[in-house]
């Protein structure tokens, strides 16, 4: 933070953005009207900005200062983001502090806050977000094989390979039994370790090789039950020594989530190989790993127009290739195989607007049409709004990611009517 201070002093600052998304913990419905104030990490009593949410929940998107992209590019001593603190506050909630929130230059950055109903004499609930793990310091991944073998005694194994909709993770190493394990879902999970493993900044296919080589890696655990198979109760750890970075409520960053939603039910295969490939990575500078993928390395074969698969094979071999998971668990509805826009008609249209009519009950920005069947300009509409909530690009055309995405927000509102 003192790299960054003095950077500020000499005016040598770009600046990324910062959209904050505030919902109740009990249920996930958003919250209007939650004042939240922005501050420096290095100085947290000094507010910068303050604004409230809409009727998503969600805050404008904010323009802050942050070091120049150059420091985010190449390995360095200086830390490349700057940091944030939010105080976040609403009637009836307890309020909430939350710090170390990572800006990048260029790069926009979600943070989700979720409030917990006010009990009498509650204090204030407080995050931090530590370090980023190309600028702190974690211990290097303990080498394993990367194919588990599947001939043990008792083992569980699954049968194929399924997308899982919620993974376990145990916040600490393996034995620690005090660490707190989370139920997470899966995309969430990706997005979360992925915007802790390398920097947003980077080119596409550089983001896309490293979340396909951190989806292998956690279908891996999910398909050979490798942790169960140990006596544990949990998926996958967030120890970097064991499996990757992952960080409770970390900020997410935009162009990362885009790259999850677009991959999130692929994996890497080599041929005649059931299971997902366990890719084990390294960040290439302080720490280096030869068969591994190295992410700085990564990085510079993104800059000379690697694709993700030539990143892939560059580390991995020739023989490495991207499969797609056989089911994805939790989804009520498989996508058609095209895109619904104007003119189309049937069975997964009538679904569609059924499902984003339910979803705006709970979301009242996307406006409610009559369930008819068709694909008009009401639909297109409700869509693109939908799209604009989500973070999706805004075209109004349900494709691949954005038929997901309404899967996903559906599943999640009327489970929130089961509760209520």
């Amino acid at each position: 933070m003192r790299d960054y201070m003095r950077i500020m002093e000499n005016n040598q600052v770009d600046t990324g953005k910062l959209q904050i998304q505030v919902q109740s913990s009990v249920r996930n419905v958003p919250i209007q009207d939650a004042r939240i104030q922005i501050s420096y990490t290095g100085n947290p009593t000094q507010t910068i900005e303050e604004v409230v949410t809409d009727e998503s929940g969600q805050s404008p998107t904010l323009e802050l200062p942050a070091p120049p992209v150059e420091y985010s590019l190449e390995p360095g001593e200086t830390q490349p983001y700057s940091e944030y603190t939010l105080n976040v506050s609403a009637p009836g909630y307890t309020p909430f502090d939350i710090s170390g929130i990572e800006i990048l230059s260029t790069a926009t950055a979600v943070q989700s806050v979720y409030l917990e109903p006010q009990e009498p004499g509650e204090q204030i609930d407080n995050l931090v977000i530590p370090a980023h793990t190309l600028y702190g310091d974690y211990p290097p991944k303990i080498p394993e094989e990367e194919i588990k073998p599947m001939d043990e005694t008792g083992e569980i194994v699954l049968s194929r390979v399924v997308v899982p909709e919620y993974v376990v993770v145990h916040d600490g190493v393996p034995s620690d039994s005090t660490a707190r394990d989370y139920y997470v879902r899966y995309r969430d999970y990706i997005k979360n370790v992925a915007s802790s493993e390398i920097y947003a900044t980077w080119p596409q296919d550089t983001i896309r090789a490293n979340v396909l080589a951190i989806m292998s890696f956690t279908l891996n655990r999910v398909y050979t039950e490798w942790y169960r198979n140990k006596g544990y109760d949990f998926t996958i750890t967030s120890s970097t020594a064991f499996d990757h970075k992952w960080i409770p409520d970390r900020n997410i960053f935009t162009s990362i989530s885009q790259v999850v939603d677009e991959l999130f039910s692929n994996y890497l295969s080599r041929p005649n190989v059931r299971q997902p490939i366990l890719t084990q990575y390294c960040d290439g500078q302080r720490v280096t790993c030869p068969n591994w993928m190295s992410q700085w390395g990564s990085k510079y074969l993104g800059d000379q127009n690697y694709s993700a698969i030539e990143i892939l094979r560059y580390y991995y071999g020739d023989s490495m290739y991207i499969n797609m998971a056989e089911e994805i668990s939790g989804i009520p509805a498989s996508w058609p195989r095209y895109d619904l826009d104007i003119g189309a008609s049937g069975q997964k249209v009538t679904q569609i607007q059924d499902q984003l009519n339910t979803i705006a009950d709970v979301y009242s920005a996307i406006p409610q049409e009559p369930v008819t069947g068709y694909y008009d300009e009401a639909t297109k509409e409700a869509v693109r709004t939908f799209q604009k909530v989500f973070k999706l690009p805004q075209t109004g055309i349900v494709d691949y990611v954005t038929w997901y995405k309404i899967q996903e927000i559906y599943v999640g509102v009327t489970r929130i009517a089961e509760l209520m």
